[in-house]
């Protein structure tokens, strides 16, 4: 994967945006036209409830505390990427609030992209973690911790869309959005996923494409 060269995803301190003192791990996020936001803020902006974990299961995740995670899986991707691959987290983990299935509550599925159990084990396995002999849930725990949960959503993406869907969805544009929706398996025009890619268009600067 290349980084498209209109966007940029930043890991940068906090005099950058004129902090009189530097704060590690906020994220700039530098979208078309020259517009800047934290990557905290861009989190926010998709997924509203992560601003709190007040009253949520100790698995929920702020988006001050997934951002230096997210950065890190992310900063090889264009911006359409990456304000796709949060659109689909903000829904399937209803803001980062879970990392496993609710409802039904299937056995295995989970991580911030809320995947299928098999695709939760392959996971694992390509993270060298020892799968052997663990049940579903036992495997799904190897891969909720901070480190790789925010990092399922790049893997799936690579591994498992075409090389033509990750092109398709390098600028962002809707015909992407649906070929990326396509290859998770789910309509991208569903109302609720168009209300998470149409924020994450907003903050990164790709309305109308």
């Amino acid at each position: 994967m290349r980084p498209s060269q209109v966007f940029t995803f930043l890991l940068c301190s906090g005099s950058a945006m004129g902090s009189p003192m530097p704060s590690p791990n906020t994220g700039l996020l530098v979208a078309r036209g020259g517009k800047v936001v934290t990557a905290q803020a861009a989190l926010e902006a998709i997924m509203p409830k992560s601003k709190s974990c007040d009253g949520q299961l100790p698995e929920c995740r702020t988006a001050a505390q997934a951002a230096p995670f997210l950065i890190k899986a992310m900063e090889n991707f264009s911006l359409g990427q990456i304000a796709a691959m949060l659109a689909l987290i903000g829904l399937e983990s209803e803001d980062m609030r879970y990392k496993h299935n609710i409802s039904p509550g299937r056995p295995g599925q989970g991580t911030s992209n809320m995947m299928m159990a098999d695709f939760t084990k392959e996971y694992a396995i390509f993270k060298k973690l020892d799968v052997d002999g663990k049940d579903p849930n036992e495997i799904l725990a190897l891969v909720t911790p901070d480190e790789f949960n925010f990092g399922s959503a790049p893997w799936y993406f690579t591994q498992k869309c075409t090389k033509e869907v990750q092109d398709k969805l390098l600028g962002g544009t809707q015909e992407g959005w649906l070929a990326y929706m396509t290859c998770v398996g789910v309509d991208g025009n569903n109302e609720s996923r168009m209300a998470y890619w149409t924020r994450a268009q907003q903050v990164f600067g790709l309305n109308g494409l």
